[in-house]
């Protein structure tokens, strides 16, 4: 069986993480993403970050994984021709350009329809291409300000925190490539494309929901918590051995869930302290909770955090250690489910990235490494538009492809 996107084609004008996070799903489910890139350095995630001048920076390799690379002058007449050629023989053109640059470019979903009406347009903008703000600039952690996630993250006294997750950036590219999947869906019906747009704030805010789900409730912003967001014993982060800065382990035996509570009881304290019937008490619970509190901490800090790990998670009580990187990449778990894969890289050598999260019994993802500039162009050029050698030398030579 091929892939689940095979005979999929995306025209993908993405750069930095929310639109080629998109894109990189989508190909490894089997689309031919073919990444469109200015000549001299294509897209600016390739050298933002590098620790090798002139070598494709870590970012760039774990977020375009599975893509063709073309180079191509847009602001040319012939570049735009030769887009629009491609146009003709995609599904999905793929933006999130500055606000307005697809339109200065002359590449509208007005003239990209007249050139392909099943054409689909996916947009992805830091606050759309209409409301009061749609004229600024986001990145994620403007996109996690104005979504409402940091107003929800951090201790009650302290300022907002930004979320360690991109959830501005590949939380809305998420969100796109669902939306893809639904105008591809509709258009086998209508036979007509149509343009989705994803704003990042719109996107974070969905993300957002459940905490804000009581504001009808209360006309009030919920405060901070911190690591506890019920205030309750059993629900927060503890301290294990050795007591470094990643040394701890979430707990969430909540006390109103009695069989979790008691579980975790049971696992500190033996038979003897789960008969305790003041600790099925909810109202004694709530009264001693930092003596509990550190009664739990005593003894995680016996323990390191995957020996707390495995032990309350054979009692059946919720709980995850905190991973850092070190321990992600080197995590038997996320080996198993092969979501950390390392592949070649002509320059870097071996290199660790994760793999694909979706995971289909019939079509597995199989990623592969990200593509160096314009490694593609020759190869889709004369595979999509049969350009052959003179052609593609002529296109160098008026520096419309590198």
């Amino acid at each position: 069986m091929g892939k689940a996107l095979d005979g999929v084609r995306i025209i993908d004008l993405t750069q930095f993480e929310a639109g080629t996070s998109c894109t990189q799903l989508l190909a490894w489910l089997g689309a031919d993403v073919i990444k469109v890139e200015e000549l001299t350095h294509g897209d600016p995630g390739r050298y933002g970050n590098t620790n090798i001048p002139g070598v494709d920076s870590g970012y760039f390799i774990n977020l375009n994984g599975n893509k063709r690379s073309i180079t191509l002058d847009l602001k040319q007449q012939r570049g735009k021709e030769i887009f629009f050629d491609l146009v003709k023989q995609g599904d999905i053109v793929t933006e999130n350009l500055a606000p307005g640059t697809l339109e200065r470019l002359g590449l509208g979903y007005d003239v990209l329809s007249e050139v392909n009406p099943r054409i689909i347009l996916a947009r992805i903008k830091g606050f759309g291409t209409y409301g009061p703000y749609s004229d600024y600039k986001s990145f994620d952690m403007i996109a996690q300000a104005t979504g409402g996630s940091m107003a929800v993250t951090g201790w009650p006294d302290d300022p907002p925190t930004r979320p360690g997750a991109t959830i501005g950036d590949t939380g809305t590219g998420l969100h796109a490539a669902v939306g893809i999947l639904a105008a591809l869906w509709q258009r086998q019906a209508t036979g007509k494309g149509q343009v989705l747009e994803v704003a990042m704030q719109d996107a974070v805010l969905n993300l957002t929901r459940v905490a804000m789900a009581n504001f009808n409730e209360t006309h009030a912003s919920r405060p901070r918590t911190g690591n506890n967001t019920s205030g309750l014993p059993g629900t927060r982060t503890y301290r294990c051995k050795p007591g470094g800065s990643d040394d701890y382990i979430y707990l969430a035996a909540m006390p109103r869930r009695l069989n979790l509570w008691l579980a975790l009881m049971r696992a500190i304290g033996g038979e003897e302290l789960a008969d305790d019937p003041n600790y099925s008490d909810f109202d004694w619970i709530v009264e001693h909770t930092d003596e509990i509190n550190n009664m739990i901490e005593t003894w995680t800090m016996e323990r390191d955090k995957y020996e707390v790990f495995h032990i309350l998670g054979k009692a059946g009580v919720p709980c995850g250690p905190t991973l850092n990187a070190v321990d992600i990449y080197s995590d038997p778990q996320l080996a198993a489910r092969e979501m950390i894969v390392t592949l070649e890289h002509p320059e870097r050598g071996p290199f660790m990235v994760p793999g694909c999260p979706v995971k289909m019994s019939d079509s597995a993802a199989e990623p592969s490494i990200a593509p160096s500039l314009g490694q593609h162009t020759d190869e889709v050029l004369g595979e999509i538009l049969g350009f052959g050698p003179e052609e593609l030398a002529e296109l160098r030579e008026q520096h419309l492809i590198k």
